[in-house]
This record gives structure tokens, sequence and C-alpha cells, in this order.
């Protein structure tokens, strides 16, 4: 029997198996049977482990504005909130971006100034979680017409994916700033950005 690589496909032939599927063979399925059992059990412990994950994030009123934002999930709202206690703490936007290792390198040299890559220094974690929540924000992005998904869909025509991703997890640091900063949900703070 061969299949698809991926969880989307063994979740389809551990379905298969379950239902007893007379195109798989018996002796497959007994082979397989212990693995379809552990993903079940898997799912099953992934899935309460995001209800628990859910409920703390609703309790935390800061978690909760924060996860108003589109790519911020509880996951990235609790470290943000755990690890950022205090926004005055930072001068700017631009330097929690920085803190975060979001911001553009520069190179200067004779009165020219050059931004190159990020820097990628300082939390790498928090880093990661908002690119990956700018990159669910650009899979989703078609049907929406706010002004984040606008700016990002009008970047895409030129620029490619990932570049696109990271300068829209830049903008999500600055927007988390502003929110931190400020104690407002995100509507709140995009209204008074536009």
């Amino acid at each position: 029997m061969i299949t698809a690589q991926g969880h989307n496909a063994a979740r389809e032939l551990a379905r298969r198996i379950e239902a007893r599927d007379e195109t798989i063979s018996p002796c497959v399925c007994e082979a397989l049977a212990p693995l379809v059992l552990q993903l079940r059990t898997l799912d099953e412990a992934i899935d309460t482990i995001d209800r628990s994950l859910m409920k703390k994030a609703k309790a935390d009123a800061t978690a909760r504005r924060l996860m108003s934002i589109p790519g911020v999930g509880p996951i990235t709202a609790q470290a943000i909130a755990a690890s950022v206690q205090d926004a005055s703490s930072f001068e700017g936007p631009r330097e929690f971006a920085a803190f975060l290792g979001l911001t553009p390198r520069q190179n200067s040299s004779g009165g020219k100034q050059k931004l190159g890559r990020i820097s990628k220094m300082g939390n790498r974690y928090l880093r990661k979680l908002l690119v990956v929540g700018a990159h669910a924000v650009l899979y989703h992005r078609k049907p929406h017409t706010d002004a984040l998904r606008t700016w990002a869909k009008k970047l895409m025509e030129t620029k490619p994916f990932k570049l696109v991703a990271v300068a829209l997890a830049n903008k999500l640091a600055r927007i988390v700033f502003a929110i931190l900063r400020s104690g407002a949900s995100y509507a709140a703070v995009t209204q008074t950005l536009a």
C-alpha cells in the first residue's frame, strides 16, 4: 500500500483503517493499528492542551487583547504577556521590534544608509511565533479587507512570500507594542493609526 506523506494523509489513512476500508489489506490494517491508536491518543492530548491554553489566555486581560490581533493566537499572546511585563521599558515600537530581532540591519557607509536582512538579535521564540502568525495571516488574507491585510496583499504583488511574512511580523510586533503600551484592543489601536 502506498499513501501520501504528511499529517493530513496520515489522518486520512487512520480514518480509513478505523472504518475498515476494504481497499486496505487486513495485514496492513493490523500492522498499522498501534500507530492509529497512538495518533488518536496524541490528537486527544493536543486537543486537551489547546483547550487549557485557550482557557488560560482568555482569563488574562493582556493575552485577550493581544489575541484580537490577526495572527496572534493564545500561545503567542501568553508568551508575549509573560515575556514583556512592562512595555514602557521600551523607547518605542521600533525598539520593541528590535528586541524581537525583527528590524533590518543597517550597513551605513559614507553617509549612505543601506538596510539589510533582519538582525535576528533578541528573543528568538517570540520572533518565531510572530513570523508563524504572519504566515497564517498571509495564507488567509484573501477574504479580508482590513488595512493590515490590504497592505500585505499589495506587498505580495512585488515581493517574495517569506520577505513579506517577516515584514508583516515586524508590523505585528509594532501593533503588539501599541496594545501593550495603551491597554487597548486591536480595533481601537488601528482606528487611532488610520
